[in-house]
């Protein structure tokens, strides 16, 4: 048992205990009332001003509405003043941007028809080489063709006499066929050494004497005469004898055979003031003309000192092969004047052909320097467009205007 304020309490009475929590209830509503209340003079107080502040901010927010009001207006009139400098600025430079595009449209127009003719005039004198090489080219294979024929021709008509003909003994064992054979192979190696107009076969003298051969040689030392023997019945006695006596035999029928050679030809075909000082007389055989050489030297002394000349197939080439050379030196000699002058106009069509790669040099400068100046334009023309695209009006106006090359300038 408690007593508070005179009154005695018991604390295991619900009663007392639910009288005591309202009291305490009550104590603490008046406790919150009184802070509530002092807390509510006090923003009273505080809230004076700024209740004034409060006026005034919505007097400087009414402002804020009407200059806002007046801002958008000015906005709306600069966003139309703008628009509309776009507007002519887009138009200016669209008339700008077509007026470059038809200057360089003319410019490679031009430079395009320039080059054009540059490449057809080009493309004709090429032509025109090119024609020239072509004929040049047919012409030689044509003489190669026919070389070739002739030497098909020759081949085919040496497989025929090679198919043909019976043994060389044969054909030996006749003097007529033996003379035949002589003159046969002489004219084959005429014929091959010295040209057509330069010899005749079978040549009939101013003395009635027909000539197996006569070279046309020019004076001196004028024409020459070049007869063919063949002592072949000498010869073989010569390779067939056993004994001694047998050789001696045979060798003084071989220099008689010889001798009586030489004197003929001497006597019939050295000819004053028609003939050369001095004839040729041909064996058909090396073995006969080794055997000449190495064994009858006198013999062929003899016929130095009567102006005959004993030759070989062999030596017979080179001998006509020297005649070659001197009637191409006697030629040269007649034909000297109309040498010079084909001298000179081949000169001349050098200094032509000359004149002409250097033209043909300058339009293929020119050609390329054309090109040159239309990617420098392309490049310029694509740098522009890429700006239009980027809308770098202010970085277009402060370049400087294309400088256009003309067709006047580009053909200087």
């Amino acid at each position: 048992m408690t007593e508070v304020l005179g009154y005695p309490l018991d604390l295991n009475d619900p009663l007392t205990f639910l009288a005591l929590g309202g009291f305490g209830m009550v104590a603490l509503v008046l406790i919150v009332v009184i802070g509530v209340w002092r807390v509510a003079s006090r923003s009273i107080r505080v809230t004076e001003p700024l209740v004034g502040q409060i006026g005034a901010l919505n007097s400087a927010v009414q402002s804020l509405n009407e200059g806002q009001h007046a801002l958008g207006g000015g906005l709306r009139s600069v966003s139309e003043a703008q628009a509309n400098a776009q507007v002519q600025m887009v138009q200016t430079m669209e008339s700008r941007l077509a007026h470059v595009q038809q200057q360089m449209s003319d410019t490679l127009h031009a430079n395009a028809l320039k080059s054009a003719n540059s490449m057809s005039e080009m493309q004709v004198r090429l032509n025109e080489v090119l024609t020239g090489n072509s004929e040049k080219t047919a012409k030689s294979l044509t003489q190669l063709q026919e070389r070739l024929a002739t030497i098909d021709k020759a081949q085919t008509n040496i497989e025929k006499l090679s198919g043909d003909v019976l043994s060389l003994q044969d054909i030996l064992s006749n003097k007529q066929t033996r003379g035949a054979f002589g003159e046969i192979q002489l004219a084959d190696i005429v014929s091959k050494a010295l040209p057509s107009d330069a010899f005749a076969m079978q040549a009939t003298l101013g003395n009635g004497k027909r000539a197996d051969c006569l070279i046309r040689l020019p004076n001196p030392p004028g024409p020459i005469v070049i007869d063919s023997k063949f002592p072949l019945e000498a010869y073989e006695k010569l390779r067939a004898a056993q004994t001694q006596a047998d050789v001696q035999l045979a060798a003084r029928e071989m220099r008689t055979a010889v001798r009586t050679h030489i004197k003929a030809i001497s006597e019939k075909y050295i000819v004053e003031g028609e003939t050369a000082d001095g004839a040729l007389m041909f064996l058909p055989s090396e073995a006969v003309y080794a055997e000449l050489h190495a064994n009858f030297p006198e013999v062929v002394r003899e016929g130095f000192a009567a102006r005959v000349w004993i030759v070989s197939p062999t030596t017979c080439m080179a001998t006509l092969n020297t005649m070659r050379a001197v009637l191409k030196d006697a030629r040269m000699r007649e034909q000297a004047g109309a040498i010079r002058k084909t001298l000179g106009l081949l000169h001349r069509d050098v200094e032509l052909v000359l004149t002409r790669v250097g033209k043909l040099e300058t339009h293929f400068n020119q050609a390329r320097q054309d090109i040159d100046d239309i990617t420098v334009a392309a490049e310029r023309a694509g740098k522009r467009a890429v700006k239009l695209d980027n809308f770098d009006f202010e970085e277009l106006e402060r370049e400087a205007p294309p400088t256009l090359q003309g067709p006047a300038t580009a053909a200087e």
